[in-house]
């Protein structure tokens, strides 16, 4: 019996690609390649498939067949925020029109584990010192919609059809476990500060004047290992037979400002770094920090590594 890892040849999915495989876990690998690299993933098979597509839904149905899938982790999705403001239909199409096709594929084939790649992006804008599971959800932009829909797809699914199901919504990813699945896209800011300093220009800070210790926004910055070691976690969780949650914030608990990470980004590189300021950006809320105490309690998981571990190994995987 094997795992299917949607979208398992982008950044996170191939870190969990590959700590499955050396616990001895059969992996198949569902990804359209748009942004998926499938190098990260060799020695595993790969099924090139845009599950928004109309004949997705039996692309899935005979992949899960074939390889005999007993679990799926679902990564597949648009993520970039400015993009789903600009292209609001393609995202709910990307996002919910994927989603939809791989739940309908799991109903076919009666395949009952599912891991959810979600997001604090379903929160928004709370004006709460800590982020819990119980937070109210209140997306901004149509990227966190589209994640938030999903849960309740899921939700509806489980009630409907006996899905058991873990959605896990995660902050601030960044960092390498091996330098070879690094993070190519420069759209998170420790990629793009290091991106901005190999090109010789200083890294842009979007407000300064926030209600927070240095002024500059504060988030929750989450190792890409120890977020995929979430998943494995999150997986097995679900081999209980009477899940007791179903949704977990990933994170660290703790917040770093703009400043802090370029400071650890300094001390990592050994030369000093001095940012541009800029305007704050709509949408952008002081302060995003997850409550980690329901994953910690229930999935027996904690996050390993701090800023300086994660800022180092960018670093490391860049040169």
């Amino acid at each position: 019996m094997a795992v299917l890892v949607t979208g398992g040849a982008g950044y996170i999915g191939s870190h969990v690609v590959r700590l499955l495989a050396q616990r001895g876990d059969d992996v198949v690998v569902v990804d359209d390649l748009s942004n998926g690299i499938a190098t990260r993933v060799d020695g595993h098979p790969i099924e090139q498939i845009d599950l928004a597509d109309a004949g997705a839904e039996d692309s899935l149905v005979d992949v899960l067949r074939r390889y005999d899938v007993s679990s799926v982790i679902h990564f597949a999705a648009k993520k970039q925020v400015g993009e789903s403001v600009e292209r609001p239909i393609w995202y709910y199409r990307q996002n919910v029109g994927g989603l939809a096709n791989l739940l309908a594929a799991l109903e076919r084939v009666g395949v009952e584990r599912l891991v959810f790649s979600s997001s604090a992006a379903v929160y928004g804008m709370p004006d709460v010192e800590l982020v819990t599971e119980d937070t109210d959800c209140r997306p901004i932009n149509p990227y966190g919609q589209t994640k938030l829909i999903g849960e309740w797809m899921i939700d509806n699914a489980r009630a409907a059809t006996g899905l058991r199901a873990v959605k896990l919504r995660y902050f601030n990813v960044a960092g390498a476990g091996w330098p070879e699945l690094a993070d190519t896209a420069v759209m998170n800011l420790v990629p793009i500060v290091l991106d901005r300093v190999a090109s010789g220009q200083p890294p842009v800070v979007f407000g300064d004047d926030y209600p927070t210790p240095d002024g500059t926004c504060i988030r929750d910055y989450v190792h890409v290992t120890d977020l995929a070691e979430a998943h494995i976690a999150a997986l097995d969780y679900l081999a209980d037979d009477q899940p007791q949650e179903s949704v977990f914030n990933v994170g660290t608990g703790t917040g770093s400002s703009v400043t802090e990470v370029i400071d650890a980004i300094s001390r990592g590189l050994g030369r000093e770094i001095i940012p541009e300021m800029g305007s704050r950006r709509a949408g952008d809320p002081p302060r995003l920090v997850a409550d980690v105490s329901r994953i910690a309690a229930q999935l027996v998981w904690k996050a390993q590594h701090g800023l300086d571990d994660i800022v180092g190994s960018a670093i490391a995987a860049r040169r």
